[in-house]
């Protein structure tokens, strides 16, 4: 893979990697993004969140490319990386530069059907920042370690009251990775749970 070359040399000159990561990038970093392909439905329209050097969003777009895909990154020497990634690599990904919580952004990119992340911050704020992204039953897929039971528990209440189902943790890459890539997928209910079923409030008279 052409994108595994770029990532060994280039992107640990950029410090983008590490140089210890080079003799694990198929295994921790590319196969590791791209089995999450099974989570994501054909055709769908996704944002990855934090793209960073483009994990996971560039090798989802290259075992996808039915999907609609946005790389957001915040850091202008990343968004630039990213862009050349997409171009050297004749990628249909879109790059933008911004982070989920700027208005701007939330205009531009609301109505995903799936948001993507990795790496990028705990459970519950992340799904603050992914959720405006979504559209109603779209759904947040975020790449995370052995911890996510943990996270789950400790987020979950937080997820659920800000208008998201309660997080569940899957595996993906069973049948292709020695160790399975670990996710926790949130999909967005609105209103909050803790909204539903009530009715309008009657005012004494």
């Amino acid at each position: 893979m052409q994108f595994a070359e770029l990532l060994a040399a280039v992107g640990v000159e950029r410090g983008l990697i590490g140089p210890r990561e080079v003799e694990r990038l198929w295994d921790r970093h590319l196969l590791n993004s791209a089995v999450v392909a099974e989570a994501i439905p054909q055709g769908a329209r996704v944002v990855d969140l934090g793209s960073g050097a483009g994990l996971p969003g560039v090798p989802l777009c290259i075992a996808r490319p039915d999907l609609d895909l946005t790389l957001l990154e915040p850091m202008a020497r990343r968004v630039a990386w990213l862009t050349e990634v997409v171009d050297t690599l004749s990628l249909s990904a879109s790059v933008v530069r911004g982070r989920a919580e700027e208005p701007a952004i939330k205009h531009q990119l609301a109505g995903a059907d799936v948001v993507i992340a990795r790496a990028v911050a705990p459970l519950a704020r992340l799904w603050g920042w992914s959720a405006p992204l979504l559209r109603r039953g779209g759904r947040l897929v975020a790449l995370k370690g052995e911890s996510a039971a943990e996270e789950v528990a400790r987020d979950g209440g937080a997820v659920t009251r800000a208008g998201g189902s309660l997080p569940v943790v899957e595996r993906c890459g069973a049948d292709v990775l020695a160790v399975p890539t670990t996710i926790i997928v949130v999909t967005r209910s609105d209103p909050p749970q803790g909204a539903r079923g009530r009715g309008p409030r009657r005012t004494k008279k």
